[in-house]
Order: C-alpha cells, then sequence, then structure tokens
C-alpha cells in the first residue's frame, strides 16, 4: 500500500498492524491480571513505577486479604504496606488503597463507577488509570496514555505534544473510538519489546517503513555514470519489411 503521509493515515495504519502482532481487544491485551473491575483499579493503582510482572506477584494475597472495598477502607496499614512493600512506594500506594476502599464504599456503594469524571476523584486515580479501568473492565472508549505510549505517539507524527492530555485528544482525533484502549495497549507492549526507548529496533519494527523517526536509513537510487547502457540513446526499431 502507499505509505501514509499524514497523522490520520499513520494512525490507523499503526493501529492495523499492531493489531495483527499483538490480537485481542483491551482486557486480553492488559498484562494485569484480575477478575473484578475493583481488583483491576487496585492492580493499577499499584502498577505505578513497577512492572506489571511484580504486581501480579502481590494481588493475589493482596486480594484474599481485602475482597472488597469495605475491607480494603479497614486495613491496617503496616499489614498492607508489608503485602505490597516490593511494588515500590508502598506508604503512599497503601494510603490511597484505604482511601480508594473507603470513597467505593461510601459514595459509590461498593462499586467501580464507569464516568471518567467519577473515577478521577478516587485516591490515587488519575485520568490515565481512569482510561484503563474504562477500556479494559468495561469496554468503553478510554485511550491511557503511558510513558509508553507518549513517547510512541511522538516518534509517529501523531502529536508533537507532551503533555499527556493534549496526547490523548491528538490520538483519540485520528482512530474511531472502538479503537482507543486496545490501540493504547498495543502501543505500550510495542514500546516494550520492539520501540524500547534506549535500544529501538527500527530494523525489525512492522512500523518501519513509514515511521518518521525510523533509524533505517533509506537507500538512495545508485547514481548512473556516463556512459551506463542505460543512459545511451536507444537504438532505432529496424523497418518493417
Amino acid at each position: 500500500m502507499a505509505r501514509p503521509r499524514t497523522p490520520r493515515g499513520r494512525a490507523l495504519e499503526t493501529r492495523r498492524r499492531l493489531a495483527e502482532c499483538y490480537p485481542g481487544n483491551a482486557r486480553e491485551l492488559c498484562e494485569l491480571t484480575f477478575d473484578t473491575p475493583f481488583q483491576l483499579l487496585v492492580a493499577t493503582v499499584l502498577s505505578a513505577q513497577t512492572t506489571d510482572q511484580r504486581v501480579n506477584s502481590v494481588t493475589p494475597s493482596l486480594f484474599a486479604r481485602y475482597p472488597s472495598p469495605a475491607d480494603l477502607a479497614r486495613a491496617d496499614p503496616d499489614e498492607l504496606e508489608g503485602i505490597i512493600h516490593s511494588t515500590g512506594f508502598f506508604r503512599a500506594k497503601a494510603r490511597s488503597l484505604v482511601g480508594l476502599g473507603a470513597q467505593l464504599d461510601a459514595r459509590f456503594s461498593g462499586e467501580v463507577p464507569t464516568a471518567l469524571e467519577d473515577l478521577v476523584t478516587l485516591p490515587g486515580v488519575g485520568r490515565k488509570t481512569a482510561n484503563v479501568i474504562r477500556s479494559v473492565a468495561f469496554g468503553l472508549p478510554g485511550l491511557a496514555v503511558d510513558t509508553h505510549v507518549a513517547r510512541l505517539s511522538k516518534l509517529l507524527g501523531l502529536t508533537d505534544s507532551t503533555d499527556p492530555v493534549k496526547i490523548e485528544a491528538d490520538v483519540c482525533a485520528l482512530i474511531p473510538p472502538r479503537y482507543w484502549g486496545s490501540f493504547g495497549l498495543t502501543l505500550i507492549l510495542h514500546g516494550r519489546r520492539v520501540c524500547v526507548a534506549r535500544r529501538p529496533q527500527c530494523a525489525e519494527c512492522v512500523l518501519g517503513d513509514f515511521c518518521p523517526s525510523s533509524q533505517v536509513p533509506t537507500k538512495a537510487p545508485a547514481r548512473r555514470r556516463r556512459g551506463d547502457p542505460e543512459q545511451a540513446a536507444p537504438e532505432q526499431a529496424a523497418p518493417e519489411v
């Protein structure tokens, strides 16, 4: 196909190719382990400044000990900190989780809300986390802009901003809402596995032929020397007899 030259064209072709590399909907693409929206919300709060694998290593015991928002709201801080210690920033995260459980129990009858405006009022929940919950737990439109999404969106020329809210608006304007969640997660996976910040593997990247930031040099056509056969005047055709 022709090389896409507009932000919209690059966004749509990126979505198409990455969907082939990383198939699935947003829930299937998410690497956090969870069963319910509440569990995903807790896991996403814990995922700040650490890996999904690290979060997945502590959540089974965490969910067993605090199965509901009300249970989490009553958690002993020292005990909770001990369970989540390995995820880093454990004191701040423990405070957020206790507050999160209390707010869900008091304001939303123990249920996780679906509206972005409600989600961002919860302790420890910003716009990125809210969009994860909307897209992964509920199948609603939501593009979570993390460092990978921000970096790849700029490399691909989908935005010229460094502000996550502006990046979200720019990218969401380029692709249909039903793809926002899965698109963001495929960008994350591609950023972790191929377009790695310190050592991008441009030669192996499925987007390399149209990515404006590709580090694979494009071969220029060889310059022909004077006198090459291709440069000679074409012979006249022999007359028909």
